[in-house]
């Protein structure tokens, strides 16, 4: 068992969605935490350089939460662009980190299809650089790929052994990074591992996922849009699963070199999602769309192999931890802000 009170956990791209939480529970267990991150992608400068964003000030906020909490955790933030190898290079011999964390990256499936530039240069540039640092001093390099690697879902479920056949940038990219990293292991034996997280939700995420979404527009009393009949299920995963399955994955010595999906290992359909957000918003109104041609037909992520191997044990179903993000969401809202207050205009 690898201790967590004797790492040096280095976060790159840290300070988004993902990365916060997981510093700070990083943190609170006793590793030393160490983020870089350029703030640039979905993220503060994102929203404070573009005036037109929906929800913009508001995100702002949120942004600035994590920030705070960051700040009140005593966990150094590195703004620096990951792109930059040099710059990079400098802070790996000044943390001189024990395990590198790697989440930078275009984490949405539709803004990497508009902006395949953009997203190889942040997604893929910025792994390699980090690959590259960590080769010969790094003793676990934990990278971040998607459920989106899969494809459609062969039977509404896949396993770690399920061949990848994903549609679309985003998908493609992220199997590119796996192989990357396995060629740094075969190349260089640099330890790893790769996970696979989906349909992730929970507090401070501005990333445009589906649930914000939802209790984003129950909130402004608008209708809330289903692409498709409602049918098409995800393997919902609350974001505390996520992060104690990453303390887990650190903590393990079997699981370096390995696959792992960190999902809650149950796919649900929009309209159970759906049907909760109704219990917390009265007169919700739900309309149906065409479907994305892009977006795969998935289901749920088997997790046994993750429970075998390091002793994962997802515990938040949709109706508990669906129902705490709606609470908090509330809660956050009538706290700073008047309901009316978010705009969802473009």
């Amino acid at each position: 068992m690898a201790e967590l009170s004797k790492q040096r956990v280095l976060l790159i791209g840290g300070a988004g969605f993902i990365g916060h939480h997981l510093a700070l529970e990083l943190s609170q267990r006793g590793a030393e935490v160490f983020i870089i991150d350029s703030l640039q992608v979905n993220n503060l400068l994102t929203y404070i350089s573009v005036p037109n964003i929906a929800n913009r000030n508001f995100y702002i906020s949120l942004i600035n939460q994590r920030l705070e909490l960051l700040r009140q955790a005593k966990i150094p933030l590195i703004v620096l662009d990951a792109r930059d190898y040099p710059a990079l290079s400098r802070q790996f011999s000044e943390i001189k980190p024990t395990v590198v964390i790697h989440l930078a990256a275009v984490a949405h499936a539709n803004l990497a299809n508009k902006d395949p530039f953009s997203t190889f240069d942040h997604s893929l540039r910025t792994l390699e650089n980090a690959l590259d640092n960590s080769r010969e001093q790094v003793d676990h390099f934990i990278f971040f790929s998607s459920s989106m690697i899969y494809g459609n879902f062969p039977n509404g479920y896949v396993t770690e052994e399920t061949p990848c056949e994903p549609l679309g940038i985003y998908g493609a990219l992220k199997l590119g990074g796996e192989r990357m990293v396995i060629a740094y292991h075969q190349v260089f034996e640099l330890p790893y591992t790769i996970v696979r997280p989906s349909a992730l939700y929970g507090e401070r995420c501005v990333s445009q996922r589906v649930g914000q979404l939802f209790i984003e527009k129950a909130v402004k009393g608008v209708e809330v849009s289903i692409n498709g009949d409602g049918s098409d299920r995800l393997d919902f995963t609350y974001i505390k699963d996520l992060t104690h399955g990453i303390v887990r994955v650190i903590e393990a010595d079997n699981s370096k070199n390995q696959i792992f999906n960190l999902t809650y290992g149950e796919s649900r359909s929009l309209a159970d999602m759906a049907a909760i957000l109704s219990k917390h918003f009265e007169g919700v109104v739900i309309k149906y769309a065409p479907k994305d041609k892009l977006v795969p037909s998935r289901g749920t992520l088997s997790v046994e192999k993750a429970r075998r191997l390091i002793g994962y044990n997802p515990s938040y179903p949709l109706e508990i931890g669906f129902s705490k993000y709606v609470n908090w969401y509330k809660e956050v809202l009538s706290r700073q802000f008047d309901f009316n207050y978010i705009s969802l205009e473009a």
